[in-house]
């Protein structure tokens, strides 16, 4: 009786302490009465006096606790127990925590360790009192490690208990579930629901919770986001299990969609899994292209060490977003005016008081319309835009880009109140837009189409295509049609200009960096930044294309760059090369040719179109007349998986280009690429790539012309923690380098050298060498740490100059990897030639310590020493950086998450203020560090040729891209835990013997009150290019400030203000030519006010002054100020009948110049969209050097309004389904209704 007894109690105790847990039971526990502080006082883990002690984090289920809290042979306890484990038991398992239970004497003093470490004090704990004198104590998620795990508990002067856990690598899986229907309109509304879950290798789904990251290549995730503070979108997976809706964009496209989850259980992932989707092309709602294609891994590179990063889990699905066959909708005017010539109001301000149209002593008669439609025509979607008067993409400060964004003067002061955001649709820089377009009949084959406007060519850029890729931003037509398995690609534009490609490198900071050429075509660049080993031209690691927007600003007029963060030059990747970084930027500027055309084709057989398992084979051909000279590309490439893991990629193209410097010249390149796994434990890797040095092509990815490498190169893991890698590489270089140019020419041919850029970089001295690299390593763990061992031998042959690149070597590199803690590892990295040291790979010792300060975020100080060769001197190079996931980035951007609901839409708000993802030091608040230090500079005698300093490399000539010694540091801080604010500030100084150059860049935006928006933004910089930088001349400064009133309660009156100071906004880098430079500064005050006091009257006003000052060195040169005031004034008589007036001043003191207008017309509605008006118009301008001149004259005017409200051209639509009789609803009190008493109705009516 007395065992049962004591039995039944332990139960009771046992139970209770499960019960604790419960949340429902959690004010019951609050109100429990506490353990004594003697009891707790025995316990050396209790930190508190309270009987639970719980710090963040989510207590273990209820059913998981009753499994592990019952033993599985429950022995008689004796009346005063020992101390005791029950719970874990010996076992073997895949977790990687447990839950501790002991059960121990009231009066003991008891401490647990594991592995001979005592537990972290914070655990969650619980205490339960027994009826018996016994005390049971409840450690919860005890952290263990693979192996053998020994939990030990000992009791103070008594003799201790243990237990060992064993606990073994799982292979986890995370994958999604297939989806009912992964086809959803790409309406800007329709979701598609995506579902996935974490298994263990049995195949049974995990039972832990845990977070999932989803990132998607288009469209958006809506519903609540579990982190806001990592990239990406965080999901909550209960039971392992998790769902997510993805809400599509207007663009109709394939949509790549990756999940990723960091269990402690995972796998790390292996390096060279080509077991991947390619990406889709990713297009914005204008139809941009925003994707890359994929890029070949560089070859000889080590095999990967440890991270930081806790290991990932990720998977990947597709889904589709298909053409959205809408109803039609139609929307615009038709405007017709007879007049006095010269004196439309309304009109272009440019076409007021013009002269040559007051010479036209005839009535005018203007006609202007602008429509735009979009609506099912069959199984097709029509889209059509049209606008008489100017071109589609025209911006209120009367400038054309390719791909309308959105523009500072269209939404300077965003006060919708519901977040509103725009989207342009019909793309143009003409006045026309027209697209026709379709989901094909061919499963997976994508959009068939055909259209006229501005369009992107990712069709040409596909992810088999490196040499024939071309990446550009045209005008024109373009189609696009699958038949069966081919596709067929065709492109036509024109107004082509001038096309450029430019090569920086950075210098650690945000800018400005100046491109070669001034006038740039608005919207035709595309931003990239590319990283390449030092001292291996043509090795091309990564490449990153940037958005402008939340990426970078670009001042058109000046040609000049200012990033979003600042640029690094250097970085020391996970395998332990230096690599070096370069800005890389193709563009369109204006040139002096008109005579331009393109046309170009791309016919594709696909073999597959399963995601993941795509296979094609593909020729293309382009054609570009560049006015007085041409350029062609031919190619063939193809795709093809052998297998579930292994890919083979061949590629052919010939070029012809019209050279400045050699004429018409042709060359070829080749591509052969075989990589993939031979078993589960061994990759391998075999290519070949040639390209000769007059083949052309300025569209693509970098690369150096007459350069041929192949090799092969195979890593195996022979044990858990022992794995081999062995390479062998061929490099031979026969190409023209790039002359000598900048500094080392300014004695010959004077400033003047630096700013006459050209297409082609000017030939300079052949190069004729060779380099064979062969590496065999080692990596092996011991215990957390990792070591490497690998042997590299170079033999170099130089047949032009022996001298310069000829002694071969032998190194030995040794390498380090240690945790320190859970998200802190230190690496060290030696690299020792064995004899005589390699021109390009010197001694070298690198030190760097790796902090995950969240997940996918890494802060990165590394410091690296390297010793003197006949191509390098000493040199160190410290930096401090944040490296960002890569598989993170897959979004367009992430600035939904920071849009201000109440005042601020996503986009602008990105724009305006410069919001990324940074470094989060508390809830809310955010900071980004930096810091690069290059003792001194590195321009080496490479494979292809000499490098030196240069402000811009144009062409294919980065490889003469030399390195400026210097320090740069930049720190930022973000606050973001308001969400009706935001703020952001950065500042960057770079320092150096060439020149400093600072920046400061800061910005604010939220609602200062529920009626009042503020807006704000302060950038300053100066020249960022080598040789530039000592310039002596002063920073360019830009200040706005704006605030919008909109009463959310009353929309009677809404008012803008507008401030802008800018210092030096014309500075370019050929103001170097002028002796002493030039400076200015411009101050420009708006404001405006509309005030609508009922639905009759409405007053608006505007006022706005621009003053400027011009300086010569120190000297005021002069000023000059504008002026312009308007008031307009209209009133409705009536229903159909409105008069209206206004008056416009503008004012020009300096040269003497001031002009008047003023309008006045009485409008009558003939229908609700057709209105006719007659008024009077009126203008005078006095003008100093050209006289005055005035003109006024009656005019009439009829508007039509195109919707679908009227029957004009067979447009009309009905908005609501007929009611065939109004509701009828009775007043309660003549109600009387009874049990027996039914409704009847009988088809809406009632009977």
């Amino acid at each position: 009786m007395r065992n049962t007894t004591l039995s039944l109690a332990l139960l009771s105790s046992l139970l209770g302490a499960v019960a604790t847990i419960a949340p429902a039971h959690t004010r019951e526990l609050a109100n429990r009465e506490p353990a004594s502080a003697s009891n707790l006082s025995l316990v050396e883990h209790a930190a508190t006096s309270e009987t639970s002690h719980q710090p963040s984090g989510e207590a273990p289920k209820s059913s998981d606790l009753l499994t592990q809290a019952l033993p599985a042979e429950a022995a008689p306890a004796p009346i005063v127990p020992g101390v005791r484990i029950l719970t874990p038991q010996a076992a073997v398992t895949g977790e990687r925590a447990t839950s501790l239970i002991v059960q121990y004497p009231a009066a003991t003093k008891v401490q647990v360790t594991v592995n001979k470490t005592p537990i972290d004090p914070a655990l969650q704990t619980q205490i339960q009192p027994g009826a018996d004198r016994s005390v049971t104590q409840v450690w919860y998620n005890v952290p263990l490690q693979l192996g053998e795990n020994t939990l030990t508990v000992q009791p103070e002067g008594g003799t201790p208990v243990s237990v060992t856990v064993t606990v073994k690598e799982t292979a986890a899986r995370l994958e999604f579930l297939p989806t009912s229907d992964p086809r959803v309109p790409a309406d800007g509304r329709a979701s598609v629901t995506v579902e996935g879950q974490v298994t263990d290798e049995a195949g049974q789904v995990m039972p832990q919770d845990a977070i999932v990251t989803l990132t998607a290549s288009a469209g958006k995730f809506i519903g609540v986001d579990q982190d806001t503070e990592r990239p990406g979108f965080q999901v909550l997976a209960r039971g392992g299990k998790f769902t997510a809706q993805l809400q599509s964009n207007l663009a109709p496209q394939k949509v790549r969609i990756r999940a990723s989850v960091a269990l402690q259980e995972a796998k790390p992932s292996q390096a060279g899994d080509s077991n991947r989707p390619l990406p889709p092309i990713q297009k914005a709602n204008d139809g941009r292209s925003r994707s890359e294609p994929v890029l070949s891994p560089a070859p000889l590179a080590p095999l990967a060490g440890i991270s930081p990063q806790l290991s990932e889990l990720d998977a990947y699905t597709q889904v589709e977003f298909i053409t959205n066959l809408r109803p039609f909708i139609v929307s615009g005017s038709i405007n017709l005016r007879l007049g006095a010539p010269g004196t439309d109001y309304y009109g272009s301000f440019r076409d007021f008081l013009s002269l040559d149209r007051l010479n036209d002593g005839s009535p005018r008669f203007d006609f202007g319309a602008a429509a735009f439609a979009t609506g099912r025509i069959g199984e097709w979607l029509f889209t059509g835009a049209f606008n008489s008067q100017r071109p589609l993409n025209q911006t209120c400060d009367n400038t054309t880009n390719l791909f309308r964004n959105t523009q500072a003067c269209d939404q300077v002061y965003p006060v919708y109140g519901d977040g509103s955001t725009t989207d342009y649709l019909t793309p143009s820089i003409d006045s026309l837009y027209l697209k026709l377009e379709r989901t094909s009949k061919v499963p997976g084959a994508g959009s068939d189409f055909a259209m006229w406007g501005d369009y992107s060519t990712p069709e040409l850029a596909t992810a088999s295509q490196y040499y024939t890729a071309t990446n550009r931003q045209l005008h024109g037509f373009k189609a696009n049609y699958n038949l069966g398995n081919f596709q067929i690609t065709g492109f036509y534009a024109d107004n082509l200009e001038g096309f450029q490609r430019d090569s920086l490198t950075p210098n650690g900071t945000s800018g400005y960096y100046y491109l070669s050429r001034r006038l740039v075509k608005a919207g035709s660049e595309l931003v990239y930044l590319e990283t390449e080993e030092i001292g291996r031209p043509g090795t091309l690691v990564d490449r990153k294309q940037l958005f402008q927007g939340q990426d970078y600003e670009f001042d058109y007029d000046r040609g000049s760059l200012l990033f979003r963060r600042p640029v690094q030059t250097t970085e020391f990747d996970l395998f332990g090369r230096t690599l070096v970084r370069r800005i890389v930027i193709t563009y369109q500027y204006e040139g002096t040719s008109q005579d331009t055309n393109l046309y170009a084709g791309r016919v594709q057989y696909n073999f597959a179109r399963t995601p993941g398992l795509e296979s094609w084979a593909a020729a293309s051909y382009l054609n570009e007349d560049q006015g007085g000279a041409t350029f062609s590309l031919f190619g063939l490439d193809a795709l093809i998986p052998l297998g579930k893991d292994t890919r083979l990629i061949a590629e052919y193209a010939r070029s012809t280009n019209d050279s400045v410097f050699r004429g018409n010249i042709r060359g070829n390149a080749y591509r052969l690429e075989l990589n993939g796994k031979l078993t589960p434990g061994i990759l391998a890797r075999a290519y070949y790539r040639s390209v000769e040095e007059n083949f052309s092509n300025d569209a693509t990815f970098s690369f150096t012309p007459g350069q041929t490498n192949y090799g092969a190169e195979v890593s195996a893991k022979v044990t858990p923690t022992t794995s081999l890698l062995f390479q062998v590489d061929r490099e031979v270089n026969f190409g023209i380098a790039s002359a000598v140019r900048g500094i080392t020419s300014v004695a010959t041919a004077g400033l003047t050298d630096l700013f006459n850029p050209t297409r082609d970089p000017i030939p300079g001295t052949r190069v004729d060498n060779s380099l064979t690299t062969v590496r065999v390593g080692v990596l092996q763990k011991l215990g957390k740490a990792e070591v490497g061992f690998d042997f590299v031998k170079r033999t170099r042959d130089d047949r032009i100059d022996p001298g310069l690149l000829d002694n071969g070597s032998s190194q030995f590199v040794s390498r380090l990897n240690v945790p320190l803690a859970r998200t802190l590892l230190f690496r060290a990295q030696n690299e020792t030639n064995i004899a005589t040291p390699d021109p390009l790979y010197p001694n070298r010792t690198t030190v760097a310590l790796d902090w995950a300060v969240m997940q996918g975020v890494t802060l990165r100080l590394a410091q690296q020493f390297l010793s003197e060769t006949s191509a390098y001197r000493t040199n160190s190079i410290t930096s401090l950086d944040t490296i960002v996931d890569q598989r993170l980035t897959e979004n367009t951007s992430f600035t939904g998450r920071y849009s201000i609901l109440t005042g601020t839409n996503g986009l602008t708000n990105q724009g305006a203020i410069g919001l990324n993802h940074r470094i989060k030091i508390a809830p809310g608040l955010r900071a980004t560090i930096g810091y690069e230090r290059i003792f001194g500079d590195i321009f080496a005698y490479t494979t292809a040729g000499q490098q030196f300093a240069q402000p811009v490399a144009v062409g294919q000539s980065a490889a003469s891209l030399g390195i400026t010694g210097g320090d740069s540091y930049s720190v930022g801080l973000e606050y973001l835990d308001n969400p009706n604010f935001k703020a952001t500030g950065r500042y960057e100084y770079r320092s150096s013997k060439a020149g400093d150059n600072s920046v400061i860049s800061a910005g604010a935006a939220g609602k200062l009150s529920p009626a009042l928006t503020a807006l704000a933004r302060y950038d300053q910089g100066n020249f960022a290019n080598q040789l530039l930088t000592s310039a002596g001349l002063g920073d360019t400064i830009n200040l706005k400030v704006g605030l919008a009133y909109r009463d959310p309660s009353s929309d009677k009156f809404n008012a803008l203000f507008r401030y802008e100071y800018r210092q030096n906004p014309s500075y370019i880098p050929d103001t170097l030519l002028f002796s002493s430079g030039t400076g200015s500064t411009v101050n420009l005050f708006a404001l405006e006010a509309i005030y609508a006091p009922n639905y009759r009257w409405e007053f608006y006003g505007k006022f706005a002054l621009r003053n400027t000052k011009s300086y010569l060195a120190r000297d005021l040169l002069g000023t000059n100020s504008i002026t312009l005031a308007q008031l307009r004034t209209s009133y409705r008589l009536g229903y159909r009948w409105d008069v209206a007036g206004e008056v416009r001043w503008i004012g020009q003191p300096a040269s003497g110049y001031q002009e008047v207008g003023f309008v006045a017309e009485i409008g009558y509605y003939v229908t609700p969209n057709l209105r006719v008006a007659a008024g009077y118009s009126f203008g005078d301008a006095q003008d100093r050097d050209f006289g005055d001149r005035d003109r006024g004259g009656f005019f009439v005017g009829l508007s039509l309004k195109l919707d679908q409200l009227s029957d004009v051209f067979g447009f009309k639509r009905n908005i609501a389904p007929p009611q065939q009789q109004e509701s009828v609803i009775k007043p309660v009190a003549d109600a009387s209704v009874t049990p027996e008493a039914k409704p009847a109705v009988d088809g809406g009516q009632g009977k």
